[in-house]
């Protein structure tokens, strides 16, 4: 998959402050990429720098092969007129309707009323808010205001769509429903869609890639499977552990540690592993008897992954000898005491 969108050692400081640094990243024409952090890990930074909004201070950031560092305001405006952008609190104009809003830069473009018109009833149908043309966005819940969003950051057909915490503003229910429909953007229309986000359930239901942001830098990248399975920062072991329930801590560890004396270890359950199998002939080979008291499995891209914290009990070289079976198959780590 070719990059449509590339970092080269970029680093942004403002003032003597950094807000990004050395980063390097590829996007791929017509993937959903996420990039994920806490709040002060240089998310937005990112953003400004694709659409240029932002000068870098050093590195180059690239886009469907042009050197934005390179370019002067004017070009940049050529540019940023192939990418399409989603905020967090929507930034609806509220004194127009619906159809005015994604009207708008329609007009900026200097497209012709018909054809503003015959390109705002297509949006509208995509989004499904046909029936809310003439409405303004008071009179809209919180997912319409997102749908009218949307079609409004769709209207010139850009290539990139950047979706800014597009969903933290809105419930459960209706974040699903506007996640779903990014999706349909991205596979009716073939617009790559950078995601933005605090959140890992909305890259575990989108995103095909994700970037893990930590103050400035990236500091993991890949398939979100890959990164989901398999986290190799403390950060990103955070971010995975608030959606997928794998490993006890906390209250979870201190309640497993009263009820079960046992030698307590995690094993982690992949597509690829045989930990069952290894299970099944725990007490025959090893005399090693053992107990699930904790554990997740979820699928991601149609495969399997997850943990289970069991409890080993036997003789302290019997359970060794379990573990290291274990450890043939599958990655196994201590239960912290």
């Amino acid at each position: 998959m070719s990059a449509l969108i590339e970092f080269q050692g970029v680093t942004k400081k403002f003032g003597d402050v950094t807000a990004l640094e050395d980063a390097d990243l590829s996007i791929g024409a017509g993937e959903i990429f996420g990039i994920i952090g806490y709040s002060g890990a240089g998310k937005s930074t990112l953003v400004r720098l694709i659409n240029a909004l932002e000068p870098v201070t050093s590195g180059r950031v690239l886009v469907d092969g042009v050197d934005l560092t390179t370019l002067g305001e004017r070009q940049l405006r050529d540019v940023r007129a192939g990418i399409g952008m989603i905020f967090q609190q929507f930034n609806l104009f509220r004194s127009r309707t619906v159809f005015g809003n994604v009207a708008y830069p329609l007009r900026i473009a200097g497209w012709d009323k018909a054809r503003r018109q015959a390109r705002v009833a297509e949006l509208l149908k995509f989004v499904g808010i046909t029936d809310k043309a003439w409405h303004y966005p008071d009179q809209l819940s919180g997912g319409q205001k997102q749908r009218v969003g949307i079609a409004r950051a769709l209207a010139t057909n850009p290539k990139i769509l950047l979706a800014d915490e597009s969903t933290s503003a809105l419930d459960p229910e209706t974040t699903g429903e506007v996640l779903r429909l990014l999706r349909r953007v991205n596979t009716e229309l073939g617009v790559t869609i950078v995601v933005i986000t605090h959140e890992m359930e909305v890259v575990r239901a989108i995103a095909d890639k994700v970037a893990v942001l930590d103050s400035g830098r990236v500091v993991e990248h890949g398939s979100v499977f890959d990164v989901f399975s398999s986290p190799k920062t403390e950060t990103t072991r955070r971010f995975v552990g608030s959606v997928v329930r794998d490993a006890p801590g906390g209250a979870d560890l201190e309640r497993i540690r009263s009820r079960h004396g046992g030698r307590l270890v995690t094993a982690r359950i992949h597509d690829a592993g045989r930990l069952g199998a290894v299970l099944s002939d725990a007490v025959g080979k090893h005399n090693v008897r053992f107990e699930i008291v904790y554990g997740g499995i979820t699928a991601l891209s149609g495969r399997s992954f997850g943990g289970l914290t069991l409890e080993l009990i036997g003789a302290e070289t019997d359970v060794e000898a379990l573990i290291a079976d274990l450890r043939t198959t599958t990655e196994v780590v201590e239960v912290p005491a």
